[in-house]
């Protein structure tokens, strides 16, 4: 039996930077067998690694304004002799470790999408590691129990980090009626709402679009959890977040609605995924509010009429064979 491989893997702080990035865990498990990581996250994504095959351990990098953090990571992990070191924070720490190879982030000097700017981290650019979320048998048998029921899930995240990428929730709720009821695409159809603990009331508010067909996950499952009931969703439909990134990284008909963000940069990944802007371009939102820090949506200016029709468009695209 070969010994184990140590590789430290130190990743993004927020969830779907770390989503983007997590097709090179899996890539390097495929490729080193004995392969036994060490990844560290900040407190947000640190959950999405707790299923990763071979784990040593998930650290927690919790950032201090005097940047002791880094200090205090390095005293955890300085004892052992690393195979590989990959960071995806490019914070050098891997200079003060023992290790065979080191792969650091460095900037681009050309704008990329953040799957591909982790792929250049292992110079496998042109073959780059789509997302990857690892799950277990006990996180699947729970989705199970929370999706049972009949009729396809369209699953919907209302929610952002900023008020700047949030569309209205009275307008997430005229697509869901739209499409769940009537002679909708997906009508019979049940309504999944996704979020942290601080969306339960915005999750609450599309209950009347749904009735009893409704799952609202919001707050109140882990992101494991939620990863695994994205897979049983017929449509995913949100704002850029990372519960976006997770849908599409779950294989789910994804639809990203934009505004203050760039596209190039954050678009979701993968073949069934698509982004919906309103007529003004991330240039021209970006020009009114150079530092994106307004407390002001600039998501108002994407109709209804858009989404749905890109939701139309994509569903007819991902029909089943068998349909």
């Amino acid at each position: 039996m070969s010994a184990s491989f140590p590789i430290l893997f130190i990743t993004a702080t927020r969830i779907g930077d770390a989503v983007l990035s997590s097709g090179l865990i899996k890539r390097l498990a495929d490729e080193i067998p004995n392969a036994r990581f060490t990844i560290v996250a900040g407190p947000d994504a640190a959950p999405l690694f707790a299923a990763v095959p071979n784990l040593a351990r998930v650290i927690v990098l919790e950032k201090s304004k005097s940047g002791s953090h880094w200090f205090e990571l390095w005293q955890k992990v300085r004892q052992t002799n690393w195979g590989l070191i990959v960071d995806l924070r490019g914070s050098g720490i891997s200079r003060f470790l023992s290790t065979k190879r080191r792969a650091i982030h460095r900037k681009s000097a050309q704008p990329m999408h953040k799957v591909l700017e982790a792929a250049r981290v292992l110079k496998i650019e042109d073959e780059p590691a789509p997302p990857h979320i690892f799950t277990n048998a006990d996180v699947e048998t729970y989705a199970d129990e929370l999706t049972r029921g009949a009729g396809p899930i369209l699953a919907m995240a209302p929610a952002a980090n900023w008020v700047g990428k949030t569309w209205p929730v009275e307008r997430f709720s005229q697509v869901a009626m739209t499409l769940l009821h009537g002679y909708g695409p997906l009508a019979g159809g049940r309504l999944m709402v996704l979020g942290g603990p601080s969306d339960e009331s915005l999750a609450r508010s599309l209950k009347d679009s749904a009735g009893r067909r409704f799952i609202n996950l919001a707050g109140k499952v882990d992101l494991l959890t939620a990863f695994a009931c994205l897979k049983r969703a017929r449509l995913f439909i949100g704002n850029d977040s990372g519960a976006m990134h997770l849908a599409a990284a779950a294989g789910c008909p994804t639809i990203g609605l934009f505004g203050p963000s760039d596209e190039r940069l954050y678009a979701p990944w993968g073949e069934h995924a698509r982004v919906v802007r309103g007529p003004r371009s991330f240039e021209q939102i970006q020009a009114v509010d150079p530092g994106f820090g307004q407390a002001l949506c600039h998501m108002m200016d994407l109709p209804v009429k858009t989404v749905l029709a890109a939701a139309n468009d994509l569903l007819k695209a991902t029909e089943p064979r068998n349909a």
